[in-house]
């Protein structure tokens, strides 16, 4: 499923029209991508749990190479399923 499936699901479940569908979807990604920007972290209750996860600097290996190489500190998003949507899949 992309997004545009996404958006069509939503407007079927819903009732919206796609154009509302549409704007409602992107609003929910943008919030999330808000929250994680700031720091914060976004639980969904049966769903799952948005969060950021920081990586320290390391020094790593050009493939090509094998020359070292060091790789920046980084902030990175991470989600980890909810028991509903394990059971779910399950």
């Amino acid at each position: 499923m992309n997004k545009n499936d996404l958006i069509g699901s939503v407007a079927d479940a819903s009732g919206l029209s796609k154009g509302d569908a549409t704007k409602a979807v992107e609003a929910v990604f943008e919030s999330i991508s808000g929250a994680l920007a700031k720091g914060d972290e976004v639980r969904l209750v049966g769903f799952g749990t948005f969060s950021v996860a920081k990586r320290k600097a390391s020094t790593g290996r050009n493939p090509r190479t094998g020359e070292p190489m060091s790789i920046k500190a980084s902030a990175q998003p991470k989600f980890k399923a909810g028991k509903g949507l394990k059971d779910a899949v399950n």
